[in-house]
């Protein structure tokens, strides 16, 4: 089996530079690299070039049209007989490829996703981030686990799908705003077997501050809204848990303001509003300790969790609110 790797790349010559290293160290050497160069004003052609004696790397310049485009470009060019996306920012041990080729040798998939995790090389706060990305108690949890709610979507941080998926309903649709999600629901309704391969793991380091953590995460709630608009249905309960969950936050942050007005008799009533809250973040704590074993990591986890829902509810409710109940594009 010959897999072709594609990657979408924006801006990020140094992150490139990490994966494709990570690349090298592969146990199972049977794959092409195509890097898709997406309009960047900082190329990664010198770092690519670093590369041409390692691995079987194709590299490409084009007009800046967004991810999932890019990601149409690599599989209009890719010779695999199945295409594997990274985004640039993924780190991959060297087991993966063998993972995933006994996994479809055994049990085949037209399409996969795995799951992400933290690096030990990881900055404290890119370890909180990860967990508040793959924590039960926060809407990452779902993306890498085999008990998710409803069918697997695959994600395109860590996806592949054959080329016969390719070549019945195409590439990508969207160029953001939810583009994997729309794509994975096309895939399976076109009757093709989707799943989650546990072992086919990457290191994702996502944001390196929290600033940036919440505008991605902020993407990702306006994205659900993107994701409703094509198909309904797919808008389910637990999707409004982050919006439930930033109203509370912004009714409780009003009442701690009240004592300030009307005295502080009040303030009773304030912190037993907020008991919810201290004994989801108390669970978030102890949760993230048990997974980090750093009490560092723990409280930033319990932050970067705060962050994900809020900032993720901040975006649903603002494009639901824009397109749903307004109608407006």
């Amino acid at each position: 089996m010959f897999f072709s790797v594609i990657i979408p790349l924006f801006n990020r010559p140094q992150e490139i530079d990490e994966l494709l290293y990570s690349l090298t160290k592969q146990t199972e050497k049977g794959f092409e690299v195509l890097v898709i160069e997406d309009g960047s004003q900082q190329d990664a052609a010198a770092v690519i070039a670093k590369y041409l004696t390692f691995l079987d790397i194709h590299y490409f310049v084009k007009p800046n049209e967004g991810q999932g485009f890019a990601r149409n470009y690599g599989f209009e060019r890719a010779k695999g007989d199945y295409f594997i996306i990274f985004d640039s920012d993924c780190l991959i041990p060297p087991d993966y490829f063998a993972h995933v080729k006994n996994r479809l040798m055994t049990d085949w998939l037209d399409a996969y996703g795995g799951p992400d995790a933290a690096d030990a090389s990881f900055t404290d706060v890119q370890k909180a981030i990860s967990y508040a990305m793959t924590s039960p108690f926060t809407t990452g949890g779902i993306r890498g686990n085999r008990k998710h709610m409803g069918p697997y979507h695959p994600r395109s941080f860590n996806m592949g799908l054959s080329r016969r998926v390719y070549e019945k309903i195409g590439g990508f649709l969207l160029t953001r705003l939810g583009e994997d999600i729309e794509y994975s629901i096309r895939i399976q309704k076109a009757g093709f077997k989707t799943g989650l391969i546990p072992e086919a793991v990457v290191y994702h380091k996502r944001r390196t501050d929290f600033w940036k953590f919440y505008k991605q995460l902020h993407f990702f709630g306006r994205a659900r809204i993107n994701i409703y608009k094509h198909f309904p249905a797919e808008l389910k309960l637990v999707h409004f848990f982050p919006a439930v969950f930033t109203v509370y936050l912004g009714i409780i942050l009003l009442l701690f303001l009240v004592p300030l007005f009307l005295g502080s008799h009040f303030l009773f009533f304030s912190v037993l509003a907020a008991i919810p809250l201290f004994i989801f973040c108390g669970l978030l704590f102890f949760h993230a300790y048990f997974k980090t074993s750093s009490l560092k990591v723990a409280l930033l986890g319990v932050w970067a969790s705060v962050v994900q829902l809020s900032a993720y509810g901040m975006g649903f409710i603002q494009d639901f609110v824009k397109k749903v109940i307004f109608k407006r594009v």
